[in-house]
C-alpha cells in the first residue's frame, strides 16, 4: 500500500530542510517565506534491520524496503483558510496525503527570521490546526446545506450524515480537530468522502538547532507548555535536528555515527520521524524471502491473511487458500526455512489468522 506524509509549518521552520535530510533531494532552501511553492516529493525507505538478516538467511539478489513517500508543503501563514499565502492550494495539496508531519521551531536564532516575529512552538501549532479547522469548517458546511434536500425527502442515510456532520461543526468550532470526535467506525465511514484535513493523523516534529538555544534543552517554560499539549491531547511527538540530519545525508552510517558522537547528537532524528509516521498510521511489516528477493510489505495492523496478501496482488484476498508462517525470531533462530519447518516452527494459517509485524510469509492461493 502506498503511504504518503504531507510535511506542513509556518515558513522557515525548517520544512525543506528536513525533506531533503529526509529524502536526499535538493529542493530550494531559502530564509524567507514561500521558498517552496510547490510540492515536491520524496520516495523515503522505512528503516529495518531485519531485511539485512533474512536476505542473508536466504541468499536473496535483492532486498526491497517498506516506503514512505514524503510531500514538502509551502509554509502555511495565518488566513490560508481564506487563500492568503497562496493558502487554497497548500490546503488542497495537504488534503491528497494520507498524514499530516507538522513541523514547529524549538530554537531560537536570530539569523533565521520567524514569520511571526518570535519563536513560540504553541503559538505556531494554533495558527496551522485554526487554519486546517477552519477549512474542514467550511467543506462540512456545504456538505449539510447540499444534504438538505435529501433530508427533507426523509432519506435515511442522509439524515444520519447531517446529525453526524452537524455535530462535527460544533467539534471544530470550538477549535479541535475533526479526528479528535468520538467517532464509530461507521461514522467515520460516513464523512470519509469529505478528505477532512483534520481527520488525518497528525505527528507533531519539533526541530532543533545544533549550539542554538533549544528549548527543550533549557527547561524552557515554552518546552513545557508544548508538552503539556501533546500530553492533553494524547498527541505524538518527535524531536529533530533538521540542519544537522541534511549535513549527514551524504555520509554512510559509520560515518553518521562518529559525527553524532562527537557532537554529542543522540539518536537518529530522520529514521525516529520516519518509523513514528509508520506507527502514527498503525502500520507494520511482514516479509516474503527468497533467493529472488527479500521484501517488506506494508498492511494496516490487525489485518487478516488474506488482507495482507493483498498487499501483493489483489487476487491474493479473494484467492487465498492459506498461508505458511513462520516469526522473525524463529526462523533467525533455526536458520532456514527448511529448519523452522523441522523444528515445528513454520506453521500454517488460514483466512482468520492475524498477522503479526515480523511475520516471514509464503502464501498459497488459487
Amino acid at each position: 500500500m502506498s503511504l504518503s506524509v504531507g510535511i506542513v509549518g509556518l515558513p522557515n521552520v525548517g520544512k525543506s530542510t528536513l525533506f531533503t535530510a529526509l529524502t536526499k533531494n535538493e529542493v530550494l532552501i531559502a530564509n524567507y517565506p514561500f521558498a517552496t511553492i510547490d510540492p515536491t516529493v520524496g520516495v523515503v525507505t522505512v528503516p529495518d534491520s531485519r531485511l539485512a538478516t533474512l536476505s542473508e538467511i536466504s541468499g536473496s539478489e535483492e532486498v526491497i524496503p517498506a516506503i514512505v513517500e514524503f510531500v514538502d508543503i509551502a509554509g502555511l501563514v495565518k488566513g490560508a483558510s481564506a487563500g492568503e499565502g497562496l493558502g487554497n492550494k497548500f490546503l488542497s495539496n495537504i488534503r491528497e496525503t494520507d498524514m499530516v508531519a507538522e513541523v514547529v521551531r524549538i530554537f531560537e536564532d536570530s539569523d533565521v527570521h520567524h514569520v511571526s516575529g518570535g519563536v513560540d512552538p504553541m503559538g505556531d501549532i494554533e495558527v496551522i490546526n485554526l487554519e486546517l479547522i477552519m477549512a474542514d469548517g467550511e467543506t462540512v458546511s456545504k456538505r449539510i446545506q447540499g444534504l438538505e434536500r435529501e433530508v427533507k425527502r426523509g432519506d435515511k442515510n442522509a439524515v444520519a450524515e447531517k446529525t453526524l456532520l452537524e455535530k462535527l461543526l460544533i467539534h471544530l468550532e470550538a477549535g479541535q480537530l475533526a479526528h479528535s470526535l468520538e467517532m464509530s467506525d461507521e461514522e467515520r465511514k460516513l464523512i470519509k468522502g469529505l478528505h477532512l484535513l483534520t481527520m488525518k493523523q497528525f505527528l507533531y516534529v519539533c526541530n532543533k538547532k545544533q549550539d542554538a538555544f533549544n528549548l527543550d534543552e533549557q527547561n524552557d517554560d515554552r518546552w513545557t507548555e508544548l508538552l503539556e499539549f501533546f500530553e492533553k491531547t494524547g498527541s505524538q511527538y518527535v524531536i529533530v535536528d533538521a540542519g544537522m540530519e541534511l549535513d549527514l545525508k551524504d555520509m554512510n552510517d559509520e560515518e553518521k555515527n562518529e559525527f553524532r558522537r562527537e557532537y554529542g547528537a543522540q539518536g537518529n532524528g530522520v529514521e525516529g520521524l520516519i518509523r513514528a509516521a509508520y506507527n502514527r498510521l498503525g502500520l507494520m511489516s511482514y516479509f516474503t524471502t527468497g533467493e529472488k528477493e527479500t521484501r517488506a510489505w506494508t498492511v494496516p495492523i490487525g489485518s487478516t491473511g488474506p488482507e495482507a496478501g493483498a498487499a501483493i496482488h489483489t487476487d491474493f484476498k479473494d484467492k487465498y487458500i492459506r498461508a505458511q508462517v513462520v516469526t522473525f525470531d524463529d526462523l533467525v533462530s533455526s536458520g532456514s526455512k527448511a529448519a523452522a519447518r523441522d523444528q515445528g516452527k513454520l506453521r500454517t494459517e488460514g483466512k482468520e489468522y492475524i498477522v503479526q509485524d515480523g511475520d516471514v510469509i509464503e502464501f498459497l492461493h488459487s
